[in-house]
Order: C-alpha cells, then sequence, then structure tokens
C-alpha cells in the first residue's frame, strides 16, 4: 500500500509549508499530498483553507489577497515558536523540491467553495514548467474541474475526492470518468467501498494516522493512503515487509 504524506509532514511541522514539504522529501515513500490556491494577482499557492485565519497571523480568504501581503504573514508560529516567519509557498517552490526526487505529486485543487475560473490552466502550466507532469495526480472535491483536467491533462491520473459515503462509488467513478477515488477513511471502512475495489477501482483514503487503521485498509485492498505522520507509516510499512520476508524464510 502507498503512502502519500499529507500536506507534507504535518504532524511535527507547519502544513503546507516548505519546511513541512522538505521533510517529507526526506522520506522513500511514494508521493505527496498538497492544496492549490490563487492568489488576487494570480499567483498559485500551497495551502489548505479558503482563509488563512487558521495557520497564520493574518486573516481573510487568499483569493482577496495579493501575494505580497500573504508573504508578509507568518504561517509557522501557529504549530510552534520554532517555526516562526515560515511563509505561504508558490506551487513553483514546492515542485521545486521535488523535481529532483521520485515522489509523486498529489495536487488538490482547491475549487469546491470558490470556483477560480481557470485554475486548471495555470497548474497545468506551472507543472509543464517544471517537466513534471508525467509524476503528477491531480484531485478535488470540484468534480466540475476534475472533468476538465480529464480531458486537459492526459494522460494524468485524476482522483475524484469525497467527503460523504455513497452506495455506488463504482457507478459514479464511470459517469464522472475515473476509477480513481479518493476517500474518507470513515467512507473507506464501508461496504461501498469494498465494493469499489472489488470492481477494479483504485481507492485511496485519508487521513490515516493509526497503525490499526493502516493495517486494516491495507487488508481490505486500499491503493493508498494520505497522513500526516509519513515517517511512522513507512516505518511500519517497512518492518512489515521485513517481518513478512523473514517469515517466508522460514517455511
Amino acid at each position: 500500500m502507498d503512502i502519500f504524506a499529507h500536506r507534507g509532514a504535518s504532524r511535527y511541522f507547519p502544513e503546507n509549508t516548505l519546511l513541512a514539504f522538505k521533510e517529507a522529501a526526506k522520506i522513500p515513500i511514494y508521493g505527496v499530498e498538497l492544496d492549490v490556491h490563487r492568489t488576487k494577482d494570480g499567483v498559485l499557492v500551497v495551502h489548505h483553507d479558503e482563509k488563512i485565519n487558521r495557520t497564520s497571523n493574518g486573516k481573510g480568504f487568499i483569493h482577496e489577497m495579493d501575494f505580497a501581503e500573504l508573504r508578509s504573514y507568518d504561517f509557522g508560529s501557529w504549530k510552534g515558536e520554532q517555526f516562526a516567519g515560515q511563509q505561504i509557498p508558490t506551487l513553483h517552490e514546492v515542485l521545486d523540491i521535488f523535481r529532483v526526487t521520485h515522489h509523486m505529486i498529489n495536487i488538490e485543487l482547491k475549487t469546491d467553495v470558490y470556483s477560480y475560473p481557470g485554475l486548471e490552466e495555470d497548474v497545468l502550466q506551472t507543472v509543464l514548467e517544471h517537466d513534471m507532469a508525467e509524476r503528477i495526480i491531480y484531485s478535488s472535491f470540484d468534480h466540475e474541474i476534475l472533468e476538465r483536467m480529464l480531458e486537459k491533462a492526459i494522460p494524468n491520473e485524476v482522483g475524484l475526492l469525497f467527503s460523504k459515503v455513497l452506495i455506488n462509488l463504482s457507478e459514479y467513478g464511470q459517469m464522472a470518468g475515473s476509477s480513481t477515488l479518493h476517500v474518507s477513511l470513515i467512507a473507506a471502512k464501508r461496504n461501498a467501498v469494498k465494493k469499489a475495489i472489488e470492481l477494479g477501482n483504485r481507492v485511496r483514503a485519508y487521513t490515516v494516522n493509526r497503525i490499526a487503521d493502516y493495517d486494516l485498509l491495507e487488508d481490505l485492498g486500499v491503493d493508498a493512503i494520505f497522513t500526516d505522520e509519513p515517517e511512522k507509516m513507512y516505518r511500519h510499512a517497512y518492518e512489515k515487509k521485513y517481518q513478512t520476508k523473514k517469515e517466508s524464510s522460514y517455511e
């Protein structure tokens, strides 16, 4: 089962900052997940919430602010004084970190609250400039933008994000044009997801931070998890693999 660092190594470092991504880049996991918004003056920035209130000393919506104003705020101190001075990163800056690594990059397009017209074109252009197109997975709770990405980002993988438990996941995926389904941890434990996996869909689950949940999802056939603790999950996966090899050598 593959492991993605959710917003970087976000358990111990401020989420979606260069520091969190640099730490994640050190871990030999499958990939990293990040979220993209666009500023008032057209700069693509990496941040989860539509507002900056929770993760900075500023207030307001990203789409109503110029990039220069956003850069003036502290995006680290909320996590701890030792992280003071962390700035909101651009998508360019984050992709630069992973340009020389093996990691797949899951870019979540944050258009489910504010639409950001043309965001997909801006993101595709940025990815093209970094020559990383083959390493990108696009996802969103806004399935309209994913429909457009399915046409424009061929042959990139497009993951349909769900926050609720649906009955016919596989059928919906077929209708939307993707067999890659990104579901919540709660939903991943339901029969609908089990059925979707049996029907050949690729299912990834968020946000998985407990070892017991990792083991359960692996047994269910989940393809990958998004976790705030990538190092812990990688270590557990490595130990399981080593133990299995050790046991098989005695048979």
